[in-house]
């Protein structure tokens, strides 16, 4: 594949085993969304999460390159001062690399909102947002509705998709020049503002017991190393979900657990990606950080 020579192992494991989804589905899945996942990958630290024995086993976070990467693997060696100590990110910058993710049963990718070349300046700013129960799918769809209105107001043109669970992710993209501690202060002072708002349906409380059944508008985020996970990455959940792009106008009517393994890659050869702008888009921080708006 792409000129390398994989060996990919244990292709009838069972992933998703009520789903009788193997680690075969995976690999396949990944190598047919690759002409969409990997633009939002390419030349940006990766960050996965492993699990080698399906989602009903246990998993693991994995920072560094493992042991046995090929020499091929494109690696972006990074100081972490919170580890004190030297990290070999993985950059996935072709199908066979992210091929060779899915063989090590790298379920979920999450890249950085940075890339390698600039990684203290990201090219997004995002809300994740989270209901809790007994808050549903539905209470995060009508207040992303309204978020984008509201960011409308400003003038910021905003990405969603589906987290892959119950929430959604909005994503801001950026002009090149701001550090991380700008952006998470802009998102906070963004966040706050539209709570304060409409508190009867949204918090920024912290406290999982204390949310209320509302939805949890989350702008932490917004810190280096913080990630989501990518646009088309499985999720380690019952019906192999996929965080999903969606253009606005779909948002009215989905049902998140529609995309999954088995549909995305017929959506995408259906309609294309959603998000096929959104890397050449730029806009600056100051559109977040105005005056409160009313909608």
């Amino acid at each position: 594949m792409d000129g390398r020579r994989l060996a990919l192992r244990n292709l009838d494991k069972p992933f998703w085993p009520e789903d009788g989804l193997t680690k075969g589905h995976m690999i396949q899945y990944y190598e047919a969304v690759a002409p969409a996942i990997l633009p939002h990958l390419e030349g940006r630290p990766l960050v996965v999460t492993r699990y080698p024995d399906g989602i009903r086993g246990e998993s693991f976070y994995q920072k560094n390159r493992p042991p046995g990467t090929p020499e091929w693997v494109p690696i972006w060696p990074y100081y972490s001062r919170e580890s004190d100590r030297w990290l070999g990110f993985i950059v996935c910058r072709d199908r066979a690399t992210l091929v060779w993710l899915a063989n090590q049963a790298a379920v979920e990718l999450h890249p950085w909102y940075s890339p390698c070349t600039h990684p203290e300046e990201p090219d997004f700013c995002v809300i994740d947002l989270d209901p809790m129960a007994p808050a549903t799918f539905d209470d995060a769809r009508e207040v992303a509705l309204v978020l984008r209105e509201y960011l409308e107001r400003r003038g910021v043109r905003a990405f969603l998709k589906t987290s892959g669970a119950t929430g959604l992710h909005v994503y801001m993209p950026l002009e090149r020049g701001y550090t991380y501690p700008q952006t998470a202060a802009a998102v906070r002072r963004l966040a706050l503002a539209f709570v304060r708002m409409w508190p009867e349906r949204c918090t920024v409380e912290r406290s999982v017991e204390k949310r209320g059944g509302k939805v949890y508008i989350d702008y932490l985020q917004n810190h280096m190393g913080k990630t989501l996970c990518a646009p088309y990455s499985l999720r380690p959940l019952p019906g192999a979900p996929v965080s999903c792009p969606l253009d606005w106008s779909e948002l009215a009517g989905v049902d998140p657990r529609r995309w999954n393994l088995r549909t995305v890659p017929e959506r995408l050869r259906r309609q294309g990606d959603p998000w096929r702008g959104i890397l050449e888009e730029r806009q600056p921080l100051e559109l977040l950080s105005g005056d409160p708006v009313r909608v």
